[in-house]
């Protein structure tokens, strides 16, 4: 079982995996979950959008082709299933592992006026309490807003606004819920977290580098795993900007980061991090949205690595 990272924990990058079989293709891996039995289930905008992995690599099935307008973010909580979030599509679906629809959250294909707190517009994550077993979801780009529901879809709460101000928002994009109770929110381009009560109150901020996606670790590993995109145009170039993975104790101090100084696509750079999920042994998976930030740039476009597994190798 691992313990949680120090300052000395080494993690590289796992070359090669997952084995994608002749024919796939990611096209861009927005997001990545890990279940309880540490399958991998790979949400992307290619035309198999589900696609699923041992945790060796091996290929084990892919489904959902048709069911998506534009897949963002995928979580898999301690049941087993699936919360996969469309944000095209403005809904949320529970589904189980192997693509059957549990439930919708939301009105798909149409959204809640913009900015102005309804159920959704645009959403982009989720996550279970361990404590109260709520669902939280971020709601995202074209809202300022976290929703709180009851494990059957039941609307609890929501808090939020557009603003620079504690509880205020500009693009809640991951979030996730500390075993504690305390919700966590990547404050996008406000470049911070932001840590509240499940019943929305405000406990604190913490300055990140536009933190995208976040995840626990599992087991005895209590470290809170950080995505972190990188500069805008203006800043391209500039080392230690974003762009890695940023581990954190369970009070938000920071205990280490893997990734390169500057982007790229070997295989201990990234291009930008969007999802993230930690498996049973420590190593961390990075889904990134790579195509929309750099592939889709280059002539002629071209699908780039947007899927990255490292390993946990000491400490």
């Amino acid at each position: 079982m691992p313990q949680t990272p120090t300052s000395s924990t080494v993690f590289e990058p796992v070359v090669g995996w997952p084995a994608l079989p002749h024919g796939l293709a990611f096209k861009e891996a927005t997001s990545v979950a890990v279940d309880p039995d540490d399958r991998v289930y790979v949400f992307n905008r290619g035309s198999n959008p589900m696609m699923v992995f041992e945790q060796s690599g091996q290929f084990v099935e892919t489904w959902g082709a048709g069911d998506f307008q534009r897949p963002h973010g995928a979580y898999s909580p301690p049941d087993g299933d699936l919360f996969l979030i469309d944000d095209l599509d403005h809904s949320v679906k529970k589904m189980t592992t192997g693509g059957d629809l549990i439930f919708v959250l939301g009105t798909p294909g149409a959204p809640a006026e913009w900015q102005a707190g309804g159920i959704f517009n645009r959403p982009t994550d989720a996550w279970i309490s361990p404590v109260s077993g709520d669902l939280f979801i971020t709601d995202g780009y074209g809202n300022s807003r976290v929703h709180r529901f009851k494990p059957d879809g039941t609307h609890v709460t929501s808090w939020g606004e557009p603003g620079t101000g504690p509880g205020q928002f500009s693009l809640p994009h991951g979030i996730m819920v500390t075993s504690d109770g305390r919700v966590v929110v990547c404050d996008r381009e406000n470049f911070r977290l932001q840590v509240f009560t499940e019943d929305g109150e405000f406990i604190q901020q913490v300055h990140m580098h536009r933190p995208m996606a976040i995840a626990p670790g599992r087991g005895g590993d209590e470290a809170i795993y950080v995505g972190e995109a990188g500069p805008p145009p203006v800043q391209q170039g500039v080392p230690r900007l974003g762009q890695r993975v940023a581990v954190l104790d369970s009070e938000f101090n920071k205990i280490t980061h893997f990734g390169a100084d500057l982007p790229g696509e070997g295989p201990d750079q990234f291009l930008a991090p969007h999802g993230i999920a930690v498996d049973s042994e420590g190593s961390v998976y990075v889904a990134e949205v790579a195509y929309t930030a750099y592939g889709s740039l280059q002539d002629p476009p071209r699908e780039v690595i947007s899927l990255r597994k490292w390993r946990r190798v000491s400490g």
